[in-house]
């Protein structure tokens, strides 16, 4: 399934990164602290396992956080393993 054209949201009240598919909502749990963007933990319900909606919000968090010139630190073990199949987001890591 292709998720281009589904929104990420940013629950600033939550401090949660969001996709509603099919009216389920997946997220990404993180803190921000000055310029760097703590990604905690993120979580898909289970009707949506294994359509690849973790890896398009992770993607979509990603993207976000570069547009807004920010740093990430990855303490989520998804978002971990994301960054050992893609290195060419490396360059959004805080120092």
């Amino acid at each position: 399934m292709n998720y281009d054209d589904i929104k990420l949201i940013n629950n600033t009240a939550l401090h949660n990164f969001e996709l509603f598919v099919n009216e389920h909502r997946s997220f990404i749990d993180y803190k921000q602290k000055g310029d760097k963007m703590y990604l905690v933990h993120t979580e898909v319900p289970k009707e949506l396992q294994g359509q690849g909606v973790a890896e398009a919000l992770v993607a979509k968090a990603f993207e976000y956080i570069e547009q807004h010139h920010l740093t990430l630190v990855p303490l989520c073990s998804y978002v971990q393993a994301f960054l050992q199949k893609h290195p060419e987001w490396d360059r959004i890591l805080a120092a």
